[in-house]
């Protein structure tokens, strides 16, 4: 569902672009780029814990809702979100209305010693 208006926009996000280049050794390195810096409304979707192993491992679901345009009109699954100081992996991309808003569910997982908590801004 977009948000009722403007005011809904309250959070900055960060969309992240993976780019590779190459280090002294001419190898592929990986990295995430800034490719906008947008309001978003943020919402959590769910809280998970998964033991695998002896690997206790947390994940949060999120839903970013931000304002379509050309700078973010082909946001897919290989790009991620910053927010809150944690970068969140793109799961899913929908367009909600004609070129209006982009419903973005991502997700943020926290390895051993990295609490995640709902709501964090």
């Amino acid at each position: 569902m977009p948000p009722g208006g403007a005011g809904d926009l309250d959070r900055r996000v960060t969309i992240l672009r993976a780019t590779t280049t190459r280090n002294e050794f001419n190898e592929p390195i990986q990295s995430f780029v800034a490719l906008a810096t947008v309001w978003a409304n943020v919402r959590d979707a769910s809280a998970a814990e998964a033991y695998r192993a002896q690997e206790v491992g947390a994940e949060i679901s999120t839903r970013f809702t931000i304002r379509w345009s050309s700078q973010v009109a082909d946001v897919d699954a290989r790009d991620r979100i910053r927010y809150g100081g944690r970068d969140y992996n793109v799961t899913a991309v929908r367009d909600l209305g004609r070129h209006q808003w982009r419903e973005i569910d991502a997700v943020a997982r926290g390895e051993s010693g990295h609490e995640l908590s709902e709501g964090a801004a």
